[in-house]
C-alpha cells in the first residue's frame, strides 16, 4: 500500500492526473465546505487575539484545491494578509498553485492557527489481518499484479496489542484493519500546533460497530474497483477514527459532518419560493446552492463523514 500510494509511480506522487480525477471528496463537491472552514479559521483567529500571521496548513493537500480556495474566499475579509498558507503533500507542487501557498513533504513545526487534513488518514497505509478456521488472526497478503490474496504469518505484538483494544472480537473469516499507523501519523501531525487547533475530517467508524469484512477498497475514473497495489487506483480504508482521537492525548470534540457544517452554517434548507417570483436568477442560484449543502450533509453520504477537532491553548466553544 505504501509503494502503490507513494512510491514512485505510486497514485498519488504520479504527475499525470490528480485525486479529483478518480474520486469526489467534499473539497472537490462544493466551495461551501471551504467556506465552512474559513468560519472555523475566523474563530481561531479571533480566539488566538488576530495574530499578525495565522498559518492554515493542509495534510495531505492532493493539488491545492482547499488552499487555492480558501486563499481566494479570505480576499477582502480581515484575515487577508495575515494568512499563511502551507500545502503538506508527498506530490510534486502543482503548476498554477499561487506563489503565495507554500508546498513542502513534511508538516512544519511551530504552528499557531489551523492544521487541517480532509480524506488524509484513509489514505495512510496499514496492514490487514483475517481470522483464520482456528482462529489465528494472520496478515493479509496481495499480489500487486492482479490483486489476488493469501494468509501470511500471524500478526506482531504492536498488532495485537491494537486489535486487542480497538478491534475485539473478530471471529473466524473477519477481518480487521490495524490502524495504529493512522494514529501515529495523526498524533505526530497535531503534535506540531503550538497554539490554534487541528481537525481531521475523514470516514470513519467506532470500536462498537467495526465492520466484520474491513472497508479496503480501490477507486479509479470516479468507479469503485479492486484495491490492486499497482499504483493505478486510490487503495483507502475507513478511519478507526475514535483511536486516532485518542492517541493525541488531548481533549477533542468529534462530531458528524453533518453537525459540524449545520453548526458553520451550511444547512441544505430550499430557498423560498417568492424568491422565484421576485429573482428568477438568484432562486436558481440559491437553488444550487442548497443541492450542493445538501450532498455535503447527506447523512447516507460525505454528511456521515467525521470531524475530529483538537483544541490547542484555545478554546472555540460556540463556534462549532
Amino acid at each position: 500500500m505504501q509503494r502503490a500510494l507513494y512510491g514512485p509511480e505510486g497514485f498519488f506522487t504520479s504527475a499525470n492526473d490528480g485525486p479529483a480525477d478518480h474520486f469526489r471528496t467534499s473539497v472537490h463537491a462544493s466551495p461551501l465546505f471551504a467556506g465552512a472552514l474559513l468560519r472555523l479559521i475566523e474563530a481561531v483567529d479571533a480566539a488566538l487575539g488576530r495574530p499578525r500571521v495565522l498559518q492554515v496548513v493542509d495534510v495531505g493537500a492532493g493539488r491545492g484545491e482547499l488552499l487555492a480556495t480558501l486563499r481566494a474566499r479570505s480576499a477582502g475579509t480581515d484575515l487577508a494578509g495575515r494568512l499563511q498558507f502551507t500545502g503538506v503533500e508527498v506530490a510534486p507542487r502543482p503548476p498554477g498553485l499561487p506563489a503565495d501557498v507554500g508546498w513542502q513533504r513534511n508538516v512544519p513545526g511551530e504552528v499557531v492557527g489551523v492544521l487541517l487534513a480532509t480524506e488524509w488518514l484513509d489514505n495512510v497505509p496499514l496492514d490487514v489481518a483475517e481470522v483464520d478456521p482456528a482462529g489465528r488472526i494472520r496478515r493479509v497478503l496481495v499480489d500487486p499484479a492482479d490483486g489476488s490474496e493469501t494468509l501470511g504469518g500471524d500478526i506482531d505484538a504492536a498488532d495485537r496489542l491494537w486489535l486487542a483494544r480497538w478491534w475485539p472480537g473478530a471471529a473466524p473469516g473477519d477481518r480487521a484493519e490495524i490502524g495504529w499507523p493512522r494514529d501515529v501519523a495523526w498524533a505526530d501531525a497535531v503534535s506540531s500546533v503550538r497554539r490554534g487547533c487541528a481537525l481531521t475530517v475523514d470516514y470513519g467508524h467506532l470500536r462498537d460497530a467495526r465492520p466484520p469484512l474491513g472497508t479496503l477498497t480501490g477507486f479509479r475514473g470516479g468507479r469503485q474497483v479492486l484495491p490492486v497495489p499497482d499504483g493505478s487506483c486510490d487503495v483507502t480504508a475507513h478511519v478507526a477514527v475514535d483511536a486516532v482521537a485518542v492517541s493525541v492525548g488531548q481533549p477533542y470534540r468529534m462530531i458528524t459532518q453533518r453537525e459540524a457544517l449545520q453548526a458553520l452554517g451550511v444547512d441544505g434548507a430550499r430557498p423560498a419560493l417568492d424568491l422565484a417570483r421576485s429573482d428568477p436568477a438568484g432562486y436558481l442560484r440559491a437553488l444550487s446552492m442548497a443541492g450542493a449543502a445538501a450532498e455535503l450533509t447527506d447523512p447516507g453520504g460525505l454528511g456521515a463523514h467525521w470531524w475530529l477537532l483538537h483544541e490547542v491553548g484555545i478554546d472555540l466553544r460556540g463556534s462549532i
